[in-house]
C-alpha cells in the first residue's frame, strides 16, 4: 500500500465531490486520481521516480498509465500541494499497475 496521506478519487465515498460525481458520472468514475504522499515534496517525487510501469509524463492523450508531480510542472506559484501525485490509469493490466505502486512504496 502506498505511503499515502489521502487518495483523491470521485469513486471513494469520502471524496468531497462523491455525491455529485455519482449523479453525473454514469458507468464509472474515470481513470484519473491523485495520491498525497507522506513526507512531502521529496517523498512524492521519489515515489514517482520508483514507478516502472507508470510513466512519468504530463500528457493525458495516450493509452499508457502516467504519474506526475504536478507542483513541479506548474512551478513555485502552483496551488497544487507539494505532496500530490496525479495518476492517469491506462490500458495496462490492473495487477501490474498495483504491483508497480506497491513496489514504489516498499523501496
Amino acid at each position: 500500500r502506498p505511503p499515502t496521506i489521502q487518495v483523491l478519487y470521485p469513486g471513494i465515498a469520502s471524496f468531497p465531490g462523491h455525491t455529485v460525481a455519482t449523479q453525473q458520472m454514469s458507468g464509472g468514475y474515470g481513470g484519473m486520481l491523485s495520491l498525497r504522499i507522506k513526507g512531502g515534496r521529496a517523498a512524492a517525487i521519489a515515489f514517482a521516480a520508483r514507478c516502472k510501469v507508470f510513466r512519468r509524463a504530463t500528457s493525458l492523450g495516450g493509452v499508457e498509465s502516467l504519474i506526475e508531480h504536478r507542483a513541479s510542472i506548474e512551478g513555485e506559484t502552483s496551488p497544487v500541494p507539494d505532496d500530490l501525485l496525479r495518476i492517469s490509469v491506462g490500458i495496462e493490466h490492473a495487477k501490474d499497475l498495483i504491483a508497480d505502486l506497491e513496489a514504489a512504496a516498499s523501496d
